[in-house]
């Protein structure tokens, strides 16, 4: 009978991943489970992301809990609420997805210090389009859509994620184009034109996700998407690739034309 490495894992997920996962779960059930209707309101107003929490017109007529506490920790906290059951498996599974080759290559601590600024900049950007707005956001598409931003910064290189011939291991370790490189990559910017395109069809209203009946805040995954692509090189511990000479400076610099 042959035998397994004891650190080898039927499924192949980073732990730091699977742990945020059972921490959603743990969360949902808990909302769910525990909480009364008028507890669940409380709950929601302490930490999912409420853009009027911010307009100081209101601030007479509302007295919104927290405090100036809860006015910082919601741009993260709201990534850990979901409305129901089918938006965590949705968000879970892309979660699973793009968080684990992020996960793996940035390693447990950064990974969590990336994914919560991710969130946070996609409540940035959802606070500056709906500033006032009295309609809780909450949900970690954001925060993913982060990680979709910072995969694709090495998944298409050489040997990385999405080659036929790749080592699974070493394909983590790639290193990354510099950004100005990724965005002449063809497929790069393939994919690009079709998230944002979905994205803004979710904003159109032409499409829908899975379990989220109110709209989406298609606009804080952009945020988050964006600080994922622009800010991947100050979380990635590993060096960028050398610029890829072009062929008019190869010809320069070739030896049959040194003098």
């Amino acid at each position: 009978m042959l035998e397994h490495p004891r650190d080898q894992r039927i499924l192949n997920v980073p732990r730091v991943v699977a742990v945020l996962i059972v921490l959603l779960g743990l969360v949902h059930a808990f909302i769910f489970l525990m909480l009364t209707a008028e507890q669940l309101t409380e709950f929601l107003l302490l930490f999912a992301f409420i853009p009027a929490r911010y307009d100081s017109s209101l601030t007479t007529d509302i007295v919104w809990p927290g405090g100036w506490g809860a006015d910082v920790w919601t741009f993260v906290t709201y990534a850990l609420i979901h409305g129901n059951l089918s938006h965590l498996i949705f968000n879970a599974v892309w979660l699973l997805a793009f968080g684990s080759p992020v996960a793996r290559r940035f390693g447990p601590r950064r990974f969590l210090f990336f994914m919560a600024l991710a969130a946070a900049a996609g409540a940035a950007l959802h606070l500056a389009t709906h500033f006032g707005e009295l309609l809780p956001m909450i949900g970690a598409s954001a925060a993913i859509s982060g990680a979709m931003g910072a995969a694709t910064r090495f998944a298409f290189q050489r040997g990385g994620l999405l080659a036929l011939w790749r080592d699974p291991e070493a394909a983590h370790r790639v290193p990354a184009a510099p950004l100005m490189a990724s965005l002449r990559d063809p497929r790069v910017l393939a994919f690009l034109l079709v998230w944002f395109g979905v994205n803004l069809l979710f904003g159109l209203g032409s499409i829908g996700m899975p379990g989220v009946e109110q709209a989406i805040a298609w606009q804080a995954h952009i945020g988050g998407f964006l600080f994922g692509l622009l800010a991947f090189a100050a979380f990635d511990p590993i060096p960028l690739a050398p610029p890829v000479p072009s062929a008019e400076h190869e010809e320069a610099s070739s030896p049959g034309d040194q003098v």
